[in-house]
């Protein structure tokens, strides 16, 4: 028997498959061609046995809507959702999204920690997706180096596979905890409905990690994340070298126990950016967002064209600047020529990874792929 989905189908008269580039427990990541606006993106489509449960088709939906409320230059950009029945009455259901070429955080730091002054950088891109996405009233639940990938305009925060409203239950209707464990605050080993200050957790855990090449509380399962939490010391920030006291502090905040005294996910973006000036008193005014630089352009010279990709390299789609063009240096420009004071990176064609919404397994093409629906990766009861 064939399997339902092959390389060349066509997917709602419009998104023809071209390979399979990532796997999880939940969906399957396809590389596919956007044969309406002729561009490649990334399709996640839902695991046969979950479409046919109307349960699990509305959360994908839901996902797809949460996350295409973000436009914000550190998210994975939502293209679309559809759904498509074949002949047998089969369902496909699936997310469509920018392909994104790059690499994940959690690759990265498998070769040590990060110097702070990086760590910091993507410390801050993480922290201001999370307020964009705290803002709508969106919480995004599994903020882990997995779902992130480091991009050749900075850091996206990918995957809202289990993001949920604020004030929501934080468990499913069995009474299951979602999440990765040691990402997870311990508020929610006890039931508290989601709440920002639990992704502010989860994001000092991960600037922890960039910082020290270790999580604070290491678990594999819930059992050993309340174990963890019982007797591990509370974590230092000590002999990181170099590391500025307001970074360690910051970073320690965001991991206090109790969420009335962790930072808003906007304060830890204001700190961490400050931390990126540079020191000189002078370049601080002269990089001030308030001040108008100095142009030796001619009058009469055309200004130029700033442009912020969205895609990275493939087979059908060649790859634009990563820089962006004219602009002065750590400023990028999102796709509705919003400017932001994200860092870009500079243009390249040495891509470790391509990928689209990643959550569960890794597939290697070139790289680390990873795919799925691994926000039920870890449940507890």
């Amino acid at each position: 028997m064939k399997p339902a989905l092959q390389p060349g189908r066509l997917l709602a008269t419009r998104y023809r498959l071209i390979d399979q580039i990532g796997s999880g427990g939940m969906s399957v990541i396809w590389r596919a061609h956007d044969e309406v606006l002729d561009r490649v993106v990334a399709l996640k489509v839902l695991a046969p046995s979950l479409a046919a449960d109307a349960r699990f088709r509305d959360m994908v939906r839901e996902e797809a809507r949460a996350a295409a409320q973000l436009v914000h230059p550190n998210v994975t950009s939502v293209h679309d959702y559809g759904e498509t029945v074949s002949p047998d009455g089969a369902i496909t259901s699936f997310v469509v999204m920018e392909l994104l070429a790059g690499e994940e955080l959690e690759f990265r730091l498998t070769e040590g920690p990060l110097p702070w002054p990086q760590a910091v950088e993507i410390g801050a891109q993480v922290a201001d997706a999370l307020a964009a996405a705290h803002r709508l009233g969106i919480v995004h639940r599994d903020i882990t180096t997995a779902n992130v990938m480091m991009t050749q305009v900075g850091a996206k925060v990918l995957d809202f596979g289990i993001a949920t409203r604020i004030g929501a239950p934080d468990d499913d209707e069995d009474g299951a905890t979602f999440g990765t464990p040691a990402y997870v605050a311990p508020e929610r080993l006890d039931g508290a409905p989601a709440q920002p200050a639990t992704d502010v957790y989860s994001l000092g855990v991960l600037l922890h990690e960039t910082l020290t090449g270790r999580v604070p509380y290491p678990a594999d399962t819930w059992d050993e994340l309340t174990v963890a939490l019982a007797e591990r010391p509370p974590p230092s920030l000590v002999g990181v070298p170099g590391l500025p006291a307001t970074v360690a502090e910051i970073c320690l905040r965001c991991l206090s126990r109790d969420p009335a005294d962790r930072p808003t996910a906007r304060q830890v973006a204001t700190v961490l950016r400050d931390q990126m000036l540079p020191a000189d008193p002078q370049a601080n005014t002269m990089l001030a967002p308030t001040v108008t630089l100095p142009t030796t352009r001619r009058a009469d010279a055309p200004v130029p064209a700033w442009v912020l990709p969205t895609v990275g390299p493939t087979a059908l789609q060649p790859a634009l600047a990563g820089a962006v063009s004219g602009a002065p240096a750590g400023t990028s420009v999102a796709p509705g020529g919003t400017v932001d004071g994200a860092a870009g990176q500079p243009s390249g064609r040495d891509a470790q990874t391509a990928t689209g919404v990643l959550d569960g397994g890794s597939v290697p093409v070139s790289g680390s792929i990873r795919g799925g629906g691994g926000g039920y990766r870890a449940r507890h009861r």
